[in-house]
């Protein structure tokens, strides 16, 4: 497929022929979308939240009363879940939430988060992503100049400092380098920006992983 390049300036910067196999997916699998994301927030979560258990909650260990002949329930320790100032049962511990999931998953969930901001006309192809002065007035001027509200860049394999300067107090705008490029972070803007040295790195990392 064809897509129309363009300078950040909102100029014509000619044509550039995207892959079908990356970019022209008809059918958009949104299952596997739906759980390269879940992977993807799986992993970001800090698993760091905790309750105390029975033998960190700090109570006397004295046995509450004799075994037998109360009438009531047999007890041995104030630190169960049912008193108060006791221990919370079956809470959460420290742990690790991320789960496996294949590589050719993941990379099968790219090309239809690719392909479904192309399908969308969400797709934008810039000539480059560079700034002269890190001006953040000037690059919200070009944002608006090509319709660019809430967006994620894709740059290139560095990010020029200028632009990333001058991009990190617009809000609702991120800007990546090659590596960064992820199914999450692509589906939760509503528009993909591209630049055409980003295009071939997409390109040469789906084409390697084929070949291996």
């Amino acid at each position: 497929m064809k897509i129309d390049v363009i300078t950040l300036e909102g100029a014509s910067g000619g044509t550039l022929e995207l892959p079908d196999d990356i970019f022209g997916l008809e059918e958009i699998r949104t299952d596997i979308l739906q759980r390269c994301v879940t992977w993807q927030l799986a992993k970001r979560r800090a698993g760091t939240h905790k309750i105390q258990v029975r033998n960190e909650v700090s109570r006397t260990g004295k046995k509450m009363y004799k075994q037998k002949g109360t009438g009531g329930a047999r007890h041995g320790s104030r630190r169960a879940a049912q008193f108060v100032g006791g221990a919370k049962a079956h809470g959460p511990v420290v742990r690790s939430h991320a789960f496996d999931l294949p590589k050719k998953v993941r990379a099968m969930a790219l090309r239809h988060a690719l392909s479904a901001k192309a399908k969308e006309g969400a797709l934008v192809v810039l000539d480059n992503a560079t700034l002269s002065e890190p001006k953040t007035a000037a690059l919200r001027g070009h944002f608006a100049t090509l319709g660019l509200s809430n967006a994620l860049v894709i740059a290139g394999a560095k990010v020029d400092a200028n632009f990333q300067l001058a991009a990190r107090n617009i809000p609702n705008v991120d800007v990546l380098c090659d590596a960064g490029l992820n199914v999450y972070d692509v589906l939760r803007r509503h528009k993909l920006v591209l630049t055409k040295d980003a295009v071939a790195a997409i390109q040469a990392r789906f084409h390697a992983e084929e070949a291996a």
